[in-house]
């Protein structure tokens, strides 16, 4: 019996020789085996192809790519690696008017490609827990006394020097940001606080500071950077890959009118606290003013930006609307409210000589209050008995005029200026009391629905308040819900409707407003954006370094890095082929070679059996 001799482009020792009829038969597998191994190596390839290569890009080695990035900061709660000589580090100490808190920050060396920000991140401690220190009471307390300013801060930064390494400190900057409590100071006394702060802090630290880094922020600047921190941990500064997000039409400031460019739509952010109410959104499109004193509120509300490395580049820059309603919070709007509800009833009790509210069998019916609630309000000599009727339109239209809306176009609350918003293409985060009014009692925090809100908050104000106390007794309500809240959600459940609807205009079936107290699980303060804008030149020191070197950058050499991935899959897919064609080819020999052998076999089986049969030569 003949054999198959099988030799390739190999090493001679890899030369062989076998049997047709032992040939086994995994090596001459059938029609269907071939096919089988042929999509299984396609599918290995292309498993390969989205795991080295991901989508055109280097995803495997690259710590920003778009996924890992929105995993990580889900669940970024590993122990910071502070021996890894490559992490940078970064100080914000946010001088309230209560108290003083210092956020530690970091994040890994830039990755080169001028178009991402750098990824920083709040650094944990070895329990992963972030790394802040908060003491009282707020800096603007030293106003009489600035000479001890930095020794209120010294204990601040001697905190966040414990856990930076040391060898770090040099690099590392430092900024003191001072907000509501420093503003309300006269300016002599503000600079005397930042002064010795200037002077001081240098002697006793090593970390970057200059006499630009510690200063008195505005509301808007505060806007600003409350808004860069929260679209920054959603992801909305990646513009490489929109995949399938909501992008938006920009105008860029600054830039030809006719230029347009297409990028992920930012998030606005409604914030109502205790005293203040604010908004902050971007303006995609280029703004028209109805008057000159209009547009000259305006260049109070807008802010012009570039978060971006390069100022000659025009992906990062931004125009960003942010006003600040003092007197609009959740508790101020309720202190005003009492505060005309009482004057009206005294003023009505000396004109008609009445007695209305100076007793609790003649009370004030206030719909704002949950149904039969009793209270007092108003100073003392001039305490008022009131009684809830529940009753939640009646408390709505009782407090429009509280947002002194006026007839101008393009205005919000009090009047002051606001660019339209494409209710259409947009997306808003309502924080705090936004949060409050939809969670802690009615339960419906996250997307938001007017309807459901509305049936849901009349339904609270209409319950008996002694129903409303045994469901708290019960615990059905949120775990930090008090009877402070119970008491007033009827009133700032309306308050929250109008300042929504009526104050900034957003029409009823809205439905792109998220409530929320945090994103990605994390609480975002501002001064993570007050970092990522201060620091937005620093990747410029990578870049420079990377182009010096010469060598392959992060950014630049992904083109040869995908093509060379590329051409060993080309190179896998030519010898898998090639592999096939073989076997085929085998294949066809050893059935040549099995049908010779039986005809073989039939004529020697007609010969001892003396029959005539055909010559037949066989060559083996």
């Amino acid at each position: 019996m003949g054999k198959i001799s099988i030799s390739c482009l190999f090493p001679a020792s890899w030369h062989f020789s076998i049997s047709p009829v032992v040939l086994p038969r995994l090596l001459l597998p059938s029609f269907r085996q071939l096919i089988f191994l042929s999509l299984l190596a396609g599918l290995l390839g292309l498993l390969y192809l989205l795991l080295v290569t991901g989508k055109g890009q280097y995803s495997w080695v690259r710590e920003d790519s778009h996924i890992h990035r929105h995993l990580a900061r889900v669940t970024d709660l590993e122990v910071t690696d502070t021996s890894n000589p490559n992490l940078n580090y970064g100080l914000v100490i946010d001088c309230g008017s209560s108290g003083s808190r210092v956020f530690v920050y970091c994040w890994p060396r830039h990755n080169g490609n001028p178009h991402d920000l750098l990824d920083i991140r709040q650094m944990r401690d070895q329990h992963r827990k972030p790394v802040v220190m908060k003491i009282k009471p707020g800096i603007s307390e030293f106003a009489t006394t600035p000479e001890k300013a930095s020794d209120y801060i010294y204990p601040l930064l001697s905190f966040a020097a414990q856990h930076i390494p040391k060898f770090k400190h040099q690099e590392t900057p430092l900024y003191i940001l001072c907000t509501a409590g420093m503003r309300v100071l006269p300016e002599s006394q503000q600079e005397a606080i930042l002064e010795d702060l200037r002077t001081d802090i240098p002697v006793h630290f090593n970390f970057l500071f200059s006499d630009s880094h510690v200063e008195v922020i505005s509301g808007k600047q505060e806007g600003v950077y409350a808004w860069i921190g929260i679209n920054f941990v959603l992801g909305r500064f990646n513009h490489g890959d929109h995949d399938g997000e909501a992008v938006v039409e920009v105008q860029v400031p600054g830039g030809d009118q006719q230029e347009a460019m297409v990028r992920k739509r930012t998030a606005g952010v409604l914030d109502m606290g205790g005293v203040s109410t604010q908004i902050a959104f971007e303006v995609p499109k280029s703004v028209s003013f109805a008057s000159p004193q209009q547009e000259e509120m305006a260049k109070n509300l807008l802010a012009e930006f570039n978060l971006g490395c390069d100022a000659h580049r025009t992906e990062h820059v931004y125009r960003v609307y942010v006003s600040t309603f003092l007197g609009y919070g959740g508790n101020a709007a309720r202190q005003r409210y009492e505060e005309s509800m009482v004057s009206k009833i005294v003023a009505q009790n000396k004109l008609l000589d009445q007695h209305v509210g100076e007793s609790a069998d003649t009370p004030v019916l206030d719909p704002c209050l949950p149904n039969d609630l009793q209270d007092e309000v108003g100073p003392t000599g001039q305490r008022i008995h009131i009684r809830g009727t529940g009753d939640f339109d009646s408390c709505r239209l009782l407090l429009q005029p509280f947002l002194n809306r006026t007839n101008e176009t393009h205005t919000s609350l009090n009047g002051i200026y606001q660019p339209a918003i494409d209710f259409r293409n947009s997306q808003f985060y309502g924080f705090s009391e936004f949060y409050y009014c939809t969670e802690d009692v009615l339960r419906m925090g996250g997307d938001y629905n007017s309807t459901k809100y509305t049936n849901a908050a009349k339904n609270y104000c209409a319950t008996q308040w002694r129903t409303l106390k045994e469901r708290f007794d019960r615990g059905l309500y949120a775990s930090h819900a008090d009877l402070h809240r119970l008491k007033y959600q009827c009133f700032k459940s309306a308050w929250m409707h109008e300042v929504f609807h009526t104050g900034f205009a957003f029409p009823s079936n809205y439905d792109n407003l998220k409530t929320a107290l945090l994103v990605y699980d994390k609480e975002v303060q501002w001064t993570l954006g007050a970092i990522l804008y201060r620091t937005r030149f620093l990747p410029l020191r990578d870049i420079q370094q990377e182009s010096l070197k010469g060598t392959h950058s992060h950014w630049r050499p992904s083109f040869p890095y995908i093509n060379t991935h590329y051409l060993f899959l080309a190179c896998f897919f030519v010898v898998l082929l090639s592999i096939l064609l073989y076997l085929l080819r085998l294949r066809r020999i050893h059935r040549r070679a099995v049908a010779l052998n039986r005809g073989a076999a039939s004529s020697l089986q007609w010969l001892e059996e003396g029959l005539d049969s055909p010559d037949v030569l066989v060559t083996l």
